[in-house]
């Protein structure tokens, strides 16, 4: 029988947020996480060009760590049916192994394409799981009406990892190889793994033997739970459609301003470092503009100026252009996901808060395996270029959607 958050929230004494040492520890693992993260996405993408000099192959290797997304609705059931934290340190450990041995391989020149292509699918496997499962630990962490300012927060720390990572791991990886980049990344998986063992994730929800019949219950019912619910139904479509234009300009990104462009690593890191800037200010004045303005009203200005932004990215090739508009991109971005993240807590119950995510997400990003693959054949015979003019139109209408009447209800 599921519990809600209020009555999980009697059971387990949560501390105010100034005095919850553990979500401080919860916070900082994610920020070095995503430092980790950041470099990563430097680093692969130079790999994968010196490797094969494809925009291709970088699309099949973007379209294989994505393709995961399409088990999100096991990941839910999983969350929901088994120890949280025993699933974030499975995912850490593996990602902290897989990552590293992809570093030392293509250190010591002997790392192969198809080797790429396998470790980027399990490194997606065990992204998809972990990302569930931390999904629905955080309100377990905190108490409800520190929600929003938890998930700001841990917006804000992602974007301050895009501010500082991406310039010093440009400067590493020009400096010695991007090997180093991935084993950084590794390590950062390493220190997570420390970090939620010295966590306690309670939980109110019952082990059960999962047969095959209760995992499909387990999961139309999370569907069902989205569907009736339109603020998150109606979110969802919006990012659907969103997300499959911001993948064709992030899939290309870095292989437009290193083969377009003509940037170097160190530029790269500085121009992905200065737009994160904008960001950290966008995740820390999402609180703000909640007291004034509607969700509805956030992420429709958000996302149309988002859109807008790749469009801008792909007209001019002068640096300070593109710092400009990588920064209103990223701030853009940094408004609406904890908004987004919140709604999706507050109108959950407990028992079914992984279920929710794994279905929201992958109500949204079933498309980005074949967005990215899109994102490879249109920069290998259109160019990069007029790969964001399209990504960016349809980022621009999908926020459109976010108008919708039911968005008022919360």
């Amino acid at each position: 029988m599921g519990v809600s958050i209020e009555q999980a929230e009697s059971k387990n004494t949560v501390p105010e947020f100034r005095k919850n040492y553990p979500v401080f520890r919860f916070i900082g693992g994610n920020l070095i996480s995503f430092f980790g993260d950041q470099i990563y996405l430097i680093a692969l993408p130079l790999i994968v060009l010196a490797l094969t000099g494809s925009p291709l192959s970088m699309g099949i290797v973007a379209a294989l760590e994505r393709l995961p997304i399409l088990i999100q609705p096991f990941t839910g059931v999983l969350a929901d049916n088994f120890n949280r934290k025993k699933i974030l340190l499975v995912c850490d450990l593996g990602r902290f192994l897989m990552i590293g041995i992809l570093g030392l391989l293509y250190i010591m020149d002997n790392l192969l394409i198809w080797e790429v292509y396998v470790a980027a699918f399990i490194v997606g496997v065990l992204t998809q799981v972990y990302n569930t499962s931390q999904f629905a630990s955080v309100p377990r962490l905190v108490q409800k009406k520190d929600l929003q300012l938890v998930n700001s927060i841990n917006t804000g720390i992602f974007q301050t990892a895009v501010f500082i990572a991406p310039g010093l791991g440009g400067l590493l990886i020009s400096i010695f190889n991007p090997g180093i980049g991935l084993i950084i990344n590794s390590l950062s998986f390493l220190v997570g793994y420390f970090v939620i063992l010295s966590i306690n994730i309670e939980s109110n929800l019952q082990n059960e033997k999962l047969s095959g019949l209760k995992v499909f219950a387990d999961i139309k019912e999370g569907f069902h739970f989205v569907i009736h619910h339109k603020p998150i139904l109606y979110t969802n479509l919006a990012m659907l459609i969103s997300i499959f234009g911001t993948t064709l300009f992030l899939t290309m990104l870095v292989i437009h301003l290193k083969s377009t462009i003509g940037l170097d690593a160190i530029r790269i890191g500085y121009l992905l470092s200065i737009g994160g800037v904008a960001a950290i200010i966008g995740a820390l004045i999402t609180n703000v503009l909640k007291r004034y303005y509607s969700y509805k009203s956030i992420l429709f200005i958000a996302g149309f100026v988002g859109g807008g932004s790749i469009i801008a990215f792909g007209l001019y090739d002068s640096f300070s252009w593109l710092v400009i508009m990588n920064a209103l991109g990223t701030i853009s971005a940094a408004i609406m996901s904890p908004c987004i993240v919140t709604i999706r807590q507050k109108l959950s119950p407990d028992h079914l808060l992984g279920r929710i995510q794994a279905t929201s997400r992958f109500m949204t990003w079933i498309l980005m395996p074949f967005s990215a693959l899109v994102a490879g054949i249109l920069g290998e015979h259109l160019g990069t270029t007029q790969t964001f003019l399209i990504g960016g139109t349809i980022a621009t209408l999908a926020s459109f959607i976010y108008l919708h009447p039911s968005l008022n209800e919360v």
